[in-house]
């Protein structure tokens, strides 16, 4: 007898996502929209700094269901006969199944566990339907598993505006930016900042001085149009001799 399901896998389709998370009650954004393989848990944005290391996989919502990105879940397990959907450009899968309350035989595969309607070529309509499968009938889950070691959140997660400082100890800040050719080294640090400071003291000295050279010669512009002006002036009015 070969491995069933692992814990993982169990976890993923017990537990529940998108509802508020119980350690913090009082955060916003706190739906638990996030699953811990390590920990075999659901869990929300701000509980990330305790998971930082370990593998999360970012749980969406479809049609009031809950959906894995395909690109995710390929590292995790074979998804190769499950028919994914289009969600914002990226492909995703559905977690449990969907059965319908309406049974309707017509052209085309239907799923494997609950007879849903499918497109060609596919024949389970969710992770669970393939699982399910797979068990009842090859008794081994082993062959589909694959070995994911490390596995990080979408580019695209937002994390909350609002995590206090505590929540985000040891984490690296994203408002770092340095331009620049050559990189800094530690061991000149200090007169590296000092430079810093004096090539940016001289820089805002030669704006303010070339603003200062600017307002004078405005002035002076403005001096010169004004006397030349009043040099202009016209003379006394003549008028049209009378007949």
């Amino acid at each position: 007898m070969g491995i069933q399901k692992p814990a993982w896998l169990e976890a993923l389709y017990t537990q529940k996502f998108f509802v508020g998370c119980s350690y913090h009650e009082t955060a916003k954004k706190n739906e638990k929209n996030i699953f811990c393989l390590d920990c075999c848990t659901s869990i929300c944005p701000h509980c990330l700094p305790s998971h930082r290391f370990h593998r999360l996989l970012q749980i969406r919502r479809y049609v009031y269901h809950d959906v894995v990105r395909l690109e995710d879940l390929q590292k995790l397990i074979d998804c190769s006969n499950v028919q994914a959907y289009t969600i914002n450009g990226a492909k995703v899968v559905f977690i449990k199944k969907r059965p319908q309350n309406r049974q309707f035989k017509g052209s085309g595969n239907y799923c494997t566990s609950c007879d849903r309607s499918l497109q060609e070529p596919f024949f389970h309509c969710s992770l669970g339907c393939k699982v399910d499968f797979v068990v009842k009938h090859h008794k081994d889950l082993s062959p589909y598993l694959r070995a994911c070691n490390t596995l990080q959140l979408s580019p695209d997660f937002l994390i909350p505006q609002d995590m206090g400082d505590d929540e985000m100890t040891n984490e690296t800040p994203h408002s770092t930016i340095v331009d620049c050719d050559e990189p800094m080294s530690s061991s000149s640090g200090s007169s590296g900042s000092e430079n810093m400071s004096v090539a940016c003291t001289q820089i805002v000295r030669k704006k303010r001085s070339e603003l200062y050279v600017c307002a004078r010669s405005a002035n002076r512009v403005s001096n010169e149009d004004m006397a030349t002006s009043m040099s202009r002036r016209k003379g006394i009015p003549h008028r049209s001799p009378m007949c």
